[in-house]
């Protein structure tokens, strides 16, 4: 990579890695982390506020190994349950608890604050469509690519 390619990916790894930490960080105080929120999250806007474990691994991008660990974590503290798929013996539906929907409704307004005062606020309108513009092109490359097609 030429200097200036290697700033604007090194720019691009601090920018994550902080606003991931700030996050985390900000989370914490309403008792539940990162990982957990970005569960909560994709099961709290789901149809029934479930979804099969394979979907939810890819609706957040884990890995299933990942996933299990952390699910049987969230289902140790009632945030969600993990049901067997009725048509389909291997098959587990992982659906979010009243506990599960207290603990994100009660993180959510603190995190989208958050939110707002380090990324929102932080940029322009141009820069909003730009960097939309920039990330669609992106994830598009990274799924062309996990799917062979790069």
């Amino acid at each position: 990579m030429s200097d200036d390619e290697q700033t604007t990916w090194q720019a691009y790894v601090r920018l994550r890695q902080r606003l991931e930490a700030a996050m985390a960080a900000g989370l914490a105080e309403d008792g539940v982390s990162f990982a957990d929120y970005e569960v909560l999250v994709a099961l709290s806007a789901a149809p029934e506020s479930s979804l099969r474990a394979k979907e939810l691994a890819a609706e957040v991008c884990w890995e299933k190994s990942r996933l299990s660990k952390h699910l049987a974590r969230m289902a140790a503290r009632g945030l969600v349950e993990r049901l067997p798929v009725s048509e389909d013996a291997r098959g587990i539906l992982i659906k979010l608890t009243d506990e599960g929907r207290t603990a994100v409704e009660s993180a959510a307004p603190n995190h989208v604050a958050l939110v707002r005062k380090l990324f929102v606020d932080q940029v322009t309108p141009e820069e909003a469509l730009a960097l939309r513009s920039l990330t669609e092109k992106v994830v598009d490359a990274v799924e062309r690519s996990a799917d062979g097609n790069a």
